[in-house]
C-alpha cells in the first residue's frame, strides 16, 4: 500500500473501534465515548498492540504515518487548550473571591501536597525521571498533575448531569477556572529555561504588549472576523512560546486566556468544541497511546498509577471536604464538588504530554498518569450521580 492508504487504514482504526466499543458496549455512564478514545490509544500503542503484534503495529504505524498523525494531534489539542482558556471565567470568580479562591486553594494544594510525596516516593526508584528532569522538577510536575482538574471534561459531564447551568454547576466552574491558570503558571516555572530565560522574558514581555493591542483589535471586529483572528493568534502565540522554551501549549492557553467568550457566539463555541473532540481530539489520543511505555514492568506501572489515583481522588475531596467545613456548604455538597473537580481525563493528558517532551519523566511515568487519568474520570458519573439524585430528592 501507499503512504496514503496506510494513513487512512490508521484513520480508519482511530474513527471506528473506539466508537464501536462505546455504542455496543454502552460504557457512556462510566467511561465517555472520550475516555474509550484515551483507552483505545493506549492499547494501540506499542506496549500491548505493539508487543502482541508487532509487525502489523510497525507496518500501521510507520514512521511517515507517524508524522502525519502528530502533526494533526498538535494542531488539534493547540485549538482544544485555546478553546478551555476561553472558556475560563475571572470575572464570576473575582466577584465571589473569598469563597472562590479558599475553595480552589485547598481543591488544588491538598493533591498537590499528596501528588508531590507520592511523586516523592516514585524519584528514588530507577526507570521514573526524565534524562533532563531535576528533582524538584519531576516532584512539582507529577504532583500538579495530581492536582489539576479537565475544565472541559467538567463541562461535558455536568451538562449530562443537567447541572452546568445551575448555581452549584456555575460555582464549580468558578473553582476549576482558578486551579486551570495555577496549573498552567506552575507549568511555565517548571519549564522555565534558565539558559534561555532571556528569550522566555521577551516572550512574556511581548505577550502581554500583544495581548493589549490584540483584545483592542478584536473588539472593534464584526464576530464573523474574529474566528479568524483568533486562529492566527492561536498560531502566533504557539510558536512563539515554544520558540522561548516554553512549550506551544503553554502558548496556546495563554492565546485563549485573553479571549473572551462574549465575543463570540456561545453556540458556536460550544460547537467548536464538539467538534475539535468530534473530527481532531481522536488522532491525538491516538498519538498520546503511541507514547506510552512499559519498560519497568507492567505490575510497576498499574501500581504506580494506583498510587497516584489515591493521592489525587484523596486530595481532591479531603481539601473540598475542608473548603466545605470553612465556609459551611449544605451538607452533601462537598463530596459531589470534590468529585466533580478531581475529573482527569484531557488537560492532565495534555499536562504529561508536555512533561514527556521535556524529558522530565519517562513514557512509564507517562503511562502511569495516563492510566490515573481514566480511572479518575471513570469515577466521576458513578459517584456523583446517585449523589445529586439524592440532593434533588424531595
Amino acid at each position: 500500500m501507499s503512504a496514503n492508504e496506510v494513513f487512512l487504514v490508521a484513520m480508519l482504526i482511530i474513527f471506528s473501534l473506539p466508537w464501536l466499543v462505546w455504542r455496543l458496549c454502552r460504557t457512556d455512564y462510566f467511561a465517555p465515548l472520550v475516555v474509550v478514545q484515551i483507552v483505545m490509544g493506549i492499547l494501540l500503542g506499542p506496549g500491548v498492540l505493539g508487543r502482541w503484534f508487532p509487525d502489523y503495529h510497525a507496518w500501521v504505524f510507520a514512521p511517515p504515518v507517524v508524522q502525519a498523525l502528530n502533526g494533526l494531534a498538535l494542531w488539534a489539542v493547540m485549538l482544544f487548550v485555546m478553546i478551555a482558556g476561553t472558556e475560563l471565567d475571572l470575572g464570576q470568580a473575582w466577584r465571589h473571591r473569598r469563597e472562590s479562591g479558599i475553595t480552589a486553594g485547598l481543591a488544588l494544594g491538598v493533591p498537590l501536597l499528596l501528588g508531590c510525596a507520592a511523586a516523592g516516593v516514585l524519584l528514588h526508584l530507577p526507570g521514573w525521571v526524565g534524562e533532563a528532569a531535576q528533582g524538584w522538577q519531576f516532584v512539582l510536575g507529577i504532583g500538579m498533575a495530581c492536582a489539576v482538574t479537565a475544565l472541559p471534561i467538567l463541562i461535558l459531564l455536568m451538562e449530562k448531569l443537567q447541572l452546568l447551568r445551575q448555581p452549584l454547576g456555575q460555582r464549580i466552574l468558578r473553582y476549576a477556572s482558578l486551579d486551570d491558570i495555577a496549573v498552567w503558571g506552575l507549568l511555565a516555572l517548571i519549564l522555565m529555561d534558565w539558559s534561555r530565560v532571556g528569550r522566555q522574558a521577551l516572550f512574556l514581555a511581548g505577550f502581554a504588549l500583544a495581548a493589549w493591542g490584540f483584545r483592542r483589535l478584536m473588539v472593534r471586529l464584526p464576530e464573523a472576523d474574529r474566528w479568524h483572528v483568533a486562529l492566527i493568534w492561536l498560531a502566533l502565540c504557539g510558536f512563539t512560546a515554544d520558540w522561548a522554551g516554553l512549550h506551544y501549549m503553554v502558548g496556546a492557553f495563554l492565546a485563549g486566556a485573553v479571549l473572551e467568550a462574549a465575543w463570540f457566539d456561545q453556540a458556536r463555541l460550544d460547537q467548536l468544541r464538539h467538534h475539535v473532540l468530534l473530527v481532531l481530539m481522536p488522532v491525538f489520543f491516538l498519538s498520546t497511546g503511541l507514547r506510552t511505555g512499559w519498560s519497568v514492568g507492567g505490575g510497576e506501572v498499574f501500581a504506580a498509577a494506583a498510587l497516584l489515583l489515591g493521592a489525587t481522588v484523596a486530595g481532591k475531596l479531603l481539601g473540598v471536604h475542608l473548603a466545605g467545613r470553612v465556609l459551611g456548604w449544605p451538607a452533601g455538597e462537598a463530596p459531589i464538588i470534590g468529585w466533580l473537580l478531581q475529573t482527569k481525563a484531557l488537560i492532565m493528558i495534555i499536562f504529561a504530554n508536555i512533561l514527556l517532551d521535556r524529558q522530565i519523566i519517562t513514557s512509564a511515568s507517562f503511562t502511569a498518569l495516563l492510566l490515573m487519568a481514566v480511572a479518575s474520570t471513570m469515577l466521576t458519573t458513578p459517584m456523583v450521580a446517585p449523589r445529586l439524585a439524592n440532593r434533588r430528592a424531595p
